[in-house]
């Protein structure tokens, strides 16, 4: 945070709001697209048979995995696409996974010829052609017309199974309505799978509604677990996770490996991926989920090893490709980052909205008000980059609207209000703003899980700022100072808290480095850089600062600093010339009083042959400020200084 200089300066009236190294560029990264990606259907082939035998559909949407389901409020980082409603990409991969279909956490596929049944297509996971396959076999004319209907409902349990897995989980919800209706009794699995499809689509009360008359069965629990945990239940939350923890099975433990993963508890997750991955070495998948785990935990390096191994299987995954564009992004660059998804952006693959707004992120913000404002609702992240996009605009009432509603659940989203509060607070000149972004920020800095972490620590330091208790900024700041060595902000905020606790040579040497010239052209700086050039003796520079500046009001408020700081350290020469222009802009008594005590201390300087305080004209110098001034005393002095004139030369 840019903090005020206010008990240090004394006529400074302004601030302005950095904010952090982590916030200041768009760095929320969407990384991951699928909730449950596909999870292994260990029972599949009990559940159908070819199109000529169809039964029911029989528990064949599964909550699973490792990320979360629709929610515009859910946790940082975390996309929020299950699958995307266009899936060109579906009719190419197969069980094990692929950029159609998510990620399958099954045993991986071997290469077949072209599907010729339903099994086939649901086997790859080719659920476009599957719907298509169900389409063409459901028009027999010369079918009975009680066998007909017969056909018919289950026919249409497949195609909504199938525009589930496609991500189009309105049309699935549409589909399973529509059988409910038909349906002559009560169908706790109809009524299971249409809870499925609302929880994707964030109707979670209407979910926890149908959850009385679902059929029993593994899925219900983890729908339950889910939905107590959207709905703030903690007492269900704790009672369910407890008899997961006790599960054996596979999709249990998934879901239970999600909800850490969901909760920032990514050591947990890891521990659960890593004991699946024991017994089920060929379930190649759960390397993308443990990736997402290290990628959380800001191993990148680990992360991308992992993910390898499932790249190596599976190159054109887009999940795997999105989440390696994101460990480079951190690790180099946007413009690395951005060549891993570039080819894959605009091909009609599932998840389009999700790479379409890392390539915002990629480029620093290029088209974030054409592809962030239509995403808000989608992906999380966009809202938090959008009010970054507008922070950076100086746009602070913007990023604030879009900021206010959003309950933090996360360090970053934390983080972020804390510093548009900030921002606000100072640009509105509010306290309680102010108090808000002390709170968010302290309670990241504290945290047990976060009070290690950078940007932890840069919370701390950056709420002691707000606090205004310097000395302890300057702990945090040297704690973290070494990852920060180039980065003009942290120099800023960093050489700001020097000159606040008397370290002026750090801080001018700090400021001297910064090169950004947004920063550099701000009132805020030229004032510090002004005040750490005259308390190092350099009061010639702090001068040459304000005859650099506009006429302004604020060039006003640098001059009066400039001033009284230079009268502070006996620089008194500089003093009368800053004392001797604000009396031409203002003649008022004090500034008078100013120049003709800055004059006096000139003439102390000479007299004395002070190093400090001496004009280099001599002592003529001072005799033409002084008939510069309309005050009557300017003569009485002009007057004395010549009749002692021996004693300055």
């Amino acid at each position: 945070m840019q903090m005020q200089e206010q008990h240090h300066l004394q006529h400074q009236d302004s601030e302005s709001v950095s904010t952090m190294r982590a916030i200041r560029r768009l760095l929320y990264i969407s990384e991951y697209l699928g909730f449950n990606g596909c999870e292994p259907q260990a029972d599949l082939g009990k559940s159908y048979s070819r199109i000529n035998k169809l039964v029911s559909v029989k528990d064949t949407i599964t909550i699973t995995g490792t990320a979360v389901a629709t929610d515009p409020g859910g946790r940082l980082l975390c996309a929020i696409l299950s699958r995307g409603k266009t899936d060109s990409a579906s009719s190419r991969n197969a069980a094990s996974g692929g950029p159609g279909s998510g990620l399958g956490v099954g045993r991986q596929a071997r290469k077949t010829p072209a599907p010729t049944s339903l099994e086939d297509f649901i086997i790859k996971r080719d659920y476009t052609g599957a719907r298509a396959f169900l389409e063409y076999a459901n028009d027999d004319e010369d079918e009975e017309e009680s066998a007909r209907g017969v056909k018919q409902h289950q026919v249409d349990q497949w195609i909504a199974f199938c525009n589930f897995h496609l991500g189009d989980y309105q049309q699935a919800l549409g589909q399973y309505k529509f059988m409910q209706q038909k349906s002559t009794g009560a169908d706790g699995k109809l009524d299971l799978n249409l809870a499925v499809c609302m929880f994707y689509l964030g109707l979670y009360e209407e979910a926890q509604q149908l959850m009385a008359k679902a059929a029993d069965n593994p899925l219900k629990q983890r729908l339950l677990f889910h939905l107590a945990h959207k709905l703030g239940n903690e007492e269900e939350w704790i009672q369910l996770q407890e008899e997961l923890q006790n599960s054996s099975s596979l999709e249990q433990q998934l879901s239970l490996a999600s909800m850490h993963y969901m909760r920032a508890h990514y050591q947990e997750a890891i521990d659960v991926y890593k004991r699946v991955l024991v017994d089920n070495k060929d379930y190649q998948a759960i390397n993308v989920y443990l990736a997402l785990c290290f990628y959380k935990l800001d191993y990148y390096d680990m992360s991308q090893e992992v993910l390898d191994v499932y790249l190596g299987q599976h190159g054109d995954s887009t999940i795997a490709l999105n989440l390696k564009a994101c460990n480079r992004f951190r690790l180099f660059n946007g413009r690395v980052a951005e060549q891993e998804i570039k080819n894959i952006a605009d091909n009609g693959t599932f998840g389009a909205d999700l790479l379409r707004h890392n390539l915002v992120v990629f480029r620093n913000g290029e088209g974030a008000l054409r592809v962030l404002p239509g995403l808000l609702n989608i992906i999380p992240e966009a809202r938090l980059n959008l009010a970054i996009y507008y922070l950076k605009q100086g746009d602070v009432q913007e990023a604030h609207a879009l900021m206010k509603e959003l309950q933090p659940t996360s360090p970053h989203e934390y983080i972020l209000k804390g510093v548009v509060h900030a921002a606000l607070g100072q640009q509105l000149g509010s306290k309680e703003h102010i108090k808000t972004a002390q709170q968010n920020l302290h309670l990241v800095g504290s945290s047990a899980t976060e009070c290690d972490t950078i940007p932890g620590r840069q919370s701390m330091a950056s709420a002691f700022f707000l606090y205004e208790q310097f000395e302890e900024v300057l702990v945090y700041m040297n704690s973290i100072r070494s990852y920060f060595v180039n980065d003009d902000v942290f120099n800023y905020n960093f050489a700001q808290a020097k000159c606040a606790t008397g370290y002026y040579k750090e801080a001018e040497e700090l400021l001297m480095q910064i090169t950004d010239m947004d920063i550099k052209n701000q009132h805020a700086y030229c004032m510090i850089l002004a005040k750490c050039h005259i308390h190092c003796g350099h009061p010639e520079l702090a001068w040459n600062v304000f005859i650099t500046r506009d006429t302004n009001a604020e060039a006003f408020i640098l001059l009066q600093l400039i001033a009284n700081e230079c009268y502070r350290c006996t620089e008194f020469w500089v003093a009368a010339k800053a004392f001797d222009m604000l009396e031409k802009l203002d003649p008022s008594p004090e500034n008078w009083e100013g120049k003709r005590g800055a004059c006096a201390g000139v003439l102390f300087a000479l007299s004395t042959k002070a190093q400090r305080g001496r004009p280099g004209g001599g002592i003529s110098e001072v005799i033409g400020l002084l008939r510069d001034s309309s005050n009557s005393q300017a003569e009485a002095m002009i007057k004395t200084i010549r009749k002692h004139i021996n004693s300055f030369k």
